[in-house]
């Protein structure tokens, strides 16, 4: 398993910092956003670390992160509702913490400021 020591999804994903988790598995783990910007917000993670969407990210990853997607919304109750999926990639799209992540979205109804 590809981990860089310094980064905080890492250690969270890996339970080296445990976090309020609401959905895991063998790839990936799902815990709640520190700055909420929605009642809902969690963020999904690989348990690698790839920095970013486009950083050759195995498609059994990719098809793990969808899936928990699938499994918070329901947990949530937003999967009827509607919800929103984000993955910034760089600086320029505002992402902070280096380590691929999908944000999930819900809980209210989103407007155009965070798309």
């Amino acid at each position: 398993m590809s981990q860089h020591e310094d980064c905080i999804f890492c250690k969270i994903a890996n339970h080296v910092i445990e976090s309020n988790y609401v959905y895991e598995d063998d790839l990936v783990a799902a815990f709640r956003d520190m700055s909420p910007l929605a009642p809902t917000h969690v963020l999904v993670v690989p348990k690698d670390h790839y920095e970013h969407i486009a950083d050759a990210v195995p498609a059994e990853t990719i098809a793990a992160m969808v899936h928990a997607v699938d499994e918070v919304a329901k947990a949530e109750g937003i999967d009827h509702s509607g919800f929103r999926v984000v993955a910034n990639a760089g600086d320029d799209a505002g992402q902070a913490v280096h380590h691929l992540h999908f944000h999930v979205l819900g809980g209210h109804r989103l407007g155009d400021d965070f798309a």
